[in-house]
């Protein structure tokens, strides 16, 4: 009795989601159907079409999302140019329903300053930031409420690290704390100022890195202490904020511009991010590929009426490789007959994806 009151109960839940998601028109078709049409999303670390910031931010389009993105002024120059120009992104640019996907404004911004007397002269006379003024998260945050009115969603997708190739130990104090400042306490100054412009319900996501909690080799730069203290501000906040607060973590390891910064491949030899791949796909639990889209599509749940319930959690996207305790294809284990069944099955697997 009790499980059929149970079976009738989430029947009834799951009925009630898919009245409450699905739109009117061509689109009910599909029982769960996000449709995010009236909502605008704010979304800071957008520089090209295969980060996340771009994943996520299409994935909100495609839920009828407005689109608003800040770029940091060292790449704006190429980003907008290639935005702006007559072939755009490509195919990177084309939604499921065919239409292009638009972003409504970008505008210039570092998240290394929270107000613009922050600011020092050597930036503003570097040739990057020439022409630019109100570039800081307060001044970026003053513009975007004048302009769009509120917003509902707020995406952190930014991490820069200016000595990301070293060891930690080789870091300096100023690279360690650039790389807090801008990977971490960025997140704190935009819900400082962007808070106050969200509407009751809206949600603030992150994009963080499995190195926030294990040991990862060859990321450097004091990024895997950033990424700690990012993993931890949204668990501290939802006590604090009506809104829900929430960080989507992947391992990647994703070919983005951002990563290739890590560490390059010399003579041809592959680098850090692509030998990441290949240790991903040997050893995670579900072997395939982890695309950008993989991430913006959790993204896109999370900050739905769909993810309403959940708030302070670290989701993983990636694979499970987060839930390995031990590397199967590492040579410690040759031997093993376990070991080598799953060895020879992803060998097996590798010459037929090169086929």
């Amino acid at each position: 009795q009790r499980q059929s009151m149970l079976a009738r109960s989430v029947g009834q839940s799951l009925a009630r989601a898919a009245r409450f998601h699905a739109p009117a028109g061509a689109r009910a078709a599909s029982t769960f159907n996000i449709d995010l049409s009236g909502k605008t999303a704010f979304i800071a670390g957008v520089a090209d079409s295969r980060g996340y910031g771009w994943a996520i931010a299409k994935n909100l389009a495609e839920a009828g999302c407005k689109v608003i993105v800040g770029t940091w002024p060292v790449v704006l120059g190429p980003f907008k140019k290639q935005l702006e120009s007559a072939e755009g992104f490509g195919q990177d640019q084309v939604m499921g329903n065919g239409q292009k996907f638009e972003i409504s404004q970008v505008y210039p911004l570092d998240l290394g300053f929270t107000t613009e007397s922050e600011v020092p002269p050597k930036v503003l006379q570097s040739k990057y930031y020439s022409g630019l003024s109100g570039f800081d998260i307060r001044s970026v945050a003053n513009k975007v409420q004048a302009e769009h009115g509120k917003i509902d969603f707020l995406v952190h997708s930014v991490a820069n690290g200016p000595e990301v190739s070293k060891p930690l130990l080789q870091v300096s104090r100023q690279g360690y704390l650039a790389a807090s400042s801008a990977s971490a306490y960025s997140l704190i100054g935009l819900v400082q100022e962007f808070g106050p412009l969200m509407n009751k319900g809206g949600g603030v996501i992150s994009v963080s890195y499995v190195a926030s909690t294990q040991i990862i080799p060859g990321y450097g730069g004091g990024m895997s202490s950033a990424k700690a203290q990012l993993d931890r501000t949204p668990a501290l906040w939802p006590s604090r904020l009506a809104e829900s607060m929430a960080s989507a973590s992947t391992l990647g390891p994703l070919k983005s511009r951002a990563a290739s910064a890590i560490g390059r491949g010399v003579d041809g030899a592959k680098g850090y991010i692509d030998l990441s791949i290949d240790y991903m796909k040997a050893n995670a639990p579900l072997s395939q590929d982890l695309e950008a889209d993989d991430v913006g599509k959790t993204a896109l749940a999370l900050l739905s009426p769909m993810g309403r319930c959940i708030t302070g959690e670290c989701v993983f996207v990636d694979n499970g490789m987060h839930a390995m305790g031990v590397a199967v294809d590492s040579a410690s284990f040759a031997s093993y007959p376990l070991y080598q069944g799953i060895q020879a099955k992803q060998r097996a697997k590798a010459e037929e994806e090169g086929r």
